[in-house]
């Protein structure tokens, strides 16, 4: 009775951690056992496997200490034990880096790895070639080749994996082994003939003839091993992706073939990398979509979720080539494996018909609580692109949404959700108001500040602009009474937002602001005082600048400059126009942010990269006197990427300058150029000032020369052609060497044309609410005109007069409604100098597009300039 074990006990030990709480000083204290005599190898085999996990666990052994266990571990080599012998292998594969002096095994190795005893033979291959170097490599030369080539399959793969590594230390001893690798390709073992394809490809993976004549002999001469066709397959797609003629090459045919493999997991890979190669036409994807529609009623769930991904991949391209596979597709909603019902629901999602959405809704109802959160948010994702396909259908899946999002989950699903949402309502105005009253359900129990903060600030940014406004503060103000300081304050500036806006509820908000005078922190006490003394004026011009739309200038730029003028006391006040703007780039995709406003990807990249440039021109002494940088333009290619010197140009706008930067780079190994610089000429009124010449463009070694342009003093001459030559002293050099001669001679190399256009003057800003910035302004300098544009479509228009103003589209006026033969673009810029700039155009459509464009500025001679611009 005593010995017996319950079998709830067993099942306590079978999931328990032997080696919980193991020390590392516990463990180097037992392997001391090593050097007792006679070596048992039973305990000497769980202390090795103690060894092995403390390592594994990330315990970090000095060097003293693991140079003495691997020194006690060598004497187990006097035992014949085979267990305990490969756990020794291991052990030292595992301290080769940490331990000193290892190399003393390399003789009890190398007699394991020419032994009779086959299981020694393969594990003793890779441990010794963990410890060599590159000057004892010579030394065991010999004995890789033999096993490279040896009839046990084991210690063939050992052998050729082994080399595989040692190619990335000493790439030329494994180039003398090729022969015994294609000897061991044509093996009957099917890993060693795919760790001989693999080490083959890697040695000539540099020479793209070689790989080409691989790929040709093995395509033709068929591979048994199913795992060196599907390596097969990937190197033919890389060659493949480099080859202009696709259609033509037999690589193609090659992976066409491979879909009638015998072997599944061929099969699938041929799939793969058909779905995956660039610009694939419907014709070349139906054979693959046709194998893995095969592979979704297969019973094995690995290939049913294999094919799923890939079609799930496919519809996102080529949503009409996954249509014939809706059936099977359908099949699969019901799956065991949620992560194959998730992919077949969300797949549907992309290739399905209008009409069979709220269908689909009510299945994936049925699984949504027995997924994790990572396939819930491939189901939003979803969903919310499917929104974008079927504007109309935008009850149904809102719904779905916010059913979602009462449900339990994570930050990251509830983001996902939130970001779907908000994406809804900016793409579809009708939606605007249920999608608000969604959020404002959701904040009430909302366990996430960042998510609280965003959809505080969406209702100040739409709320206002609603049919019924009221209806929001309260959920608002519920924010200020119950949340933590940071929501709070979100809540303050979003009641701020509906007192600017909506006259009728003024009165009620700064009630509801006064509460706030007396809130424990101070963030939410000077917002709402600040927000209150700007109301209590009742001035929309105030209400537009403070309230409404804020400041558009640079946080990073800002700093730097308040920093400059508190280190330089000046009687002078602050100007704020000499802060740079925050860019606001046009043409990127949308990305949702979980902190603020919807921002775009490109936004985050292009403001620090005009932060470096106006720290690099600051630095150079001959533009000291220009000012603050205003602008700086995307780079323009002035060479062919082919010739012998390349040559690129980026504008840097100045109020009353233009640096012209050329970044240039020698491709000639045997020139050195020396003082260079480029010669510029344009149009009467524009005055070169100064030239920085590039001292030296040494071979591939990319330099920098400016030129420095004075802008006319009449305003409205913006726009100029430069010619460019580039000039410079030639130096011959050694290509080996890099040396250059002595004597040099002068040299020119005529450029392409740089071309300063009405957008290098002006920098997009975002004006949230562009109406009350439109009042701001006010029409004492409005002017108007009517224009014929040669767009056949209002999209293109639209996109014409954006590139050509280099202004900022606002509240989405770029996106046309669809059916729509009229609409209105509102703009939105600064004009060098710091003059604010708004237009709006009105747009018609009957043969040709009409355009009715009136501007407001703060500057009359703006107005005049922009109108005569588009004119």
């Amino acid at each position: 009775m005593m010995l017996r074990r319950d079998k709830k006990d067993e099942e306590e030990g079978a999931s328990s951690n032997p080696f919980q709480g193991l020390e590392k000083s516990t463990v180097i204290q037992e392997a001391r056992s090593f050097n007792e005599t006679p070596i048992k190898p039973r305990k000497c085999c769980h202390t090795l496997t103690k060894i092995m996990y403390v390592l594994n666990q990330g315990e970090q052994f000095g060097r003293t200490e693991a140079t003495g266990t691997f020194f006690a571990m060598t004497k187990l080599f006097q035992s014949s034990d085979v267990t305990l012998r490969r756990m020794v292998y291991l052990l030292i594969k595992e301290m080769a880096d940490i331990a000193d002096d290892v190399i003393i095994v390399t003789s009890s190795l190398t007699r394991d790895m020419t032994g009779k005893e086959d299981l020694y033979r393969a594990a003793a291959i890779r441990a010794l070639c963990k410890i060599t170097d590159s000057t004892m490599l010579q030394a065991i030369e010999r004995f890789m080749k033999q096993a490279i080539v040896d009839k046990v399959p084991s210690v063939s793969s050992a052998a050729l994996a082994s080399s595989l590594h040692i190619m990335k230390q000493n790439p030329e001893v494994v180039r003398r082994w090729v022969n015994e690798v294609q000897e061991a390709a044509s093996s009957d073992n099917i890993m060693v003939q795919y760790h001989a394809l693999g080490l083959l490809h890697y040695v000539r993976k540099n020479d793209p003839m070689a790989v080409s004549k691989m790929v040709s002999k093995y395509t033709k001469g068929g591979l048994k091993s199913p795992y060196a066709t599907c390596l097969l397959i990937r190197i033919s797609a890389k060659l493949l992706e480099k080859e202009e003629y696709r259609d033509a090459s037999p690589l193609v045919d090659f992976i066409e073939s491979c879909l009638r493999h015998k072997s599944e997991m061929v099969i699938y890979e041929a799939a793969h990398a058909i779905v995956n190669m660039k610009d694939t036409s419907a014709r070349e994807l139906a054979p693959a979509v046709s194998v893995l529609q095969l592979f979704l009623s297969s019973p094995k769930p690995t290939l049913r979720f294999a094919a799923t991904k890939t079609l799930n991949k496919v519809a996102m391209t080529h949503p009409a080539a996954v249509t014939a596979c809706n059936l099977d597709l359908e099949n699969l909603i019901t799956d065991v494996n949620r992560s194959i019902a998730t992919l077949a629901i969300t797949t549907l999602l992309k290739t399905g018909s209008e009409s069979s959405i709220d269908r689909l809704m009510k299945q994936i109802g049925t699984f949504m609580s027995d997924i994790s959160d990572e396939f819930k948010v491939v189901v939003v994702d979803a969903v919310s692109s499917l929104c974008s396909k079927f504007p109309r259908k935008y009850t149904v899946m809102m719904n779905f949404l916010a059913s979602m999002l009462r449900d339990d989950g994570g930050y990251e699903y509830k983001k996902a959700i939130v970001n779907s949402l908000v994406g809804i309502i900016e793409e579809n105005p009708e939606a605007k108001e249920a999608g608000l009253s969604h959020l404002c359900e959701f904040i009430e129990d909302c366990e996430h500040t960042s998510l609280a903060t965003r959809i505080l600030h969406l209702l100040g940014q739409e709320g206002p602009r609603t049919l019924n406004p009221a209806k929001y503060i309260r959920f608002i103000y519920n924010r200020v009474i119950l949340e933590n300081a940071a929501i709070r304050a979100a809540a303050v500036s979003s009641l701020a937002k509906f007192g600017a806006h909506c006259e009728a509820l003024l009165p009620s908000i700064l009630v509801l602001l006064e509460r706030s005078l007396l809130d424990s922190d101070d963030e939410v006490r000077d917002r709402a005082t600040f927000y209150l003394s700007v109301l209590a004026e009742n001035q929309k011009a105030l209400n537009s600048a403070y309230i409404l739309n804020g400041l558009s200038v640079s946080v990073v730029g800002l700093e730097r400059a308040l920093h400059h003028y508190t280190l330089e006391p000046s009687e002078q006040p602050f100007d704020m126009k000499t802060v740079p703007l925050d860019t606001q780039p046009f043409g990127e995709k949308k990305v949702k942010s979980d902190l603020g406003p919807t921002s775009r990807p490109a936004e985050k990249a292009s403001a620090p990269t005009q932060e470096i440039y106006a720290e690099q021109l600051a630095a150079i002494p001959e533009f000291a006197h220009i000012g603050p940088l205003f602008k700086s333009s995307k780079p323009a290619e002035l060479t062919e990427s082919e010739t012998e010197y390349i040559v690129r140009c980026i504008k840097h706008t100045f109020s009353k300058h233009v640096v012209f930067q050329f970044d240039c780079t020698n491709t000639l190994n045997d020139q050195q150029l020396e003082e260079v610089y480029v010669q510029m000429d344009s149009a009467e009124g524009f005055e070169v000032e100064s030239v920085v010449t590039a001292p030296v463009l040494k071979y591939n070694q990319p330099g920098i020369t400016y030129t420095l342009v004075q802008l006319p003093e009449d305003n409205t001459e913006v726009s100029s052609i430069f010619s460019n030559t580039l000039k410079y002293s030639v130096k011959d050099c050694d290509p080996n060497t890099g040396e250059a001669d002595e004597d040099g001679y002068e040299d020119e190399y005529v450029l392409e044309d740089a071309e300063l256009t009405f957008s290098d003057h002006v920098q997009r800003v975002m004006k949230p609410n562009f109406m009350a910035s439109w009042e701001e302004i006010g029409d004492e300098h409005e002017l108007e005109e009517t224009f014929a544009l040669s767009a056949k479509t209002l999209e293109e228009a639209i996109n014409n007069i954006v590139s050509f103003l280099g202004m900022q589209p606002c509240e989405r006026s770029d996106k046309v409604p669809e059916g729509k033969s009229s609409h209105s673009l509102y703009l939105a810029g600064v004009f060098r100098g710091g003059v604010d700039v708004l237009v709006k155009s009105r747009l018609a459509l009957q043969d040709t597009v009409t355009m009715q464009i009136t501007v407001r500025s703060t500057d009359p001679e703006i107005s005049e300039l922009i109108t005569s611009a588009v004119g």
